[in-house]
């Protein structure tokens, strides 16, 4: 099971999970309840539900970077292009827009 932390703006919006079910994402009930919670894409609205997909949702999976900077990723991490999630987490700590995605620590959540 891989984790992520996905912040909007600094903010600690949700976490993403990849399991043998595929994956998840939860918006933070603290995020939740702020004075007007920004959806981090049109296609996972502010809801308290849990999504779920079978293969990393378009929206993270459009972090990624193409081209050049994904070719360098790959050969500097040794990371295959199928192994989405390892791209995602190595990738976008600082990705250009509102969202970053932070690697849990394995003592964490």
């Amino acid at each position: 099971m891989r984790k992520a932390k996905i912040f909007y703006k600094d903010l600690f919006a949700g976490v993403l999970i990849e399991d043998e079910d595929g994956y998840s994402f939860e918006y933070n009930k603290d995020y939740l309840l702020r004075n007007n919670p920004q959806p981090i894409s049109l296609t996972i609205p502010i809801s308290n539900k849990i999504y779920k997909s079978n293969i990393l949702f378009p929206f993270f999976d459009g972090l990624i970077p193409e081209g050049w900077l994904l070719d360098i990723a790959q050969k500097n991490w040794k990371i295959t292009n199928n192994d989405r999630m390892s791209l995602l987490l190595a990738c976008c700590k600082d990705c250009i827009g509102a969202i970053s995605v932070i690697p849990f620590n394995n003592d964490q959540l």
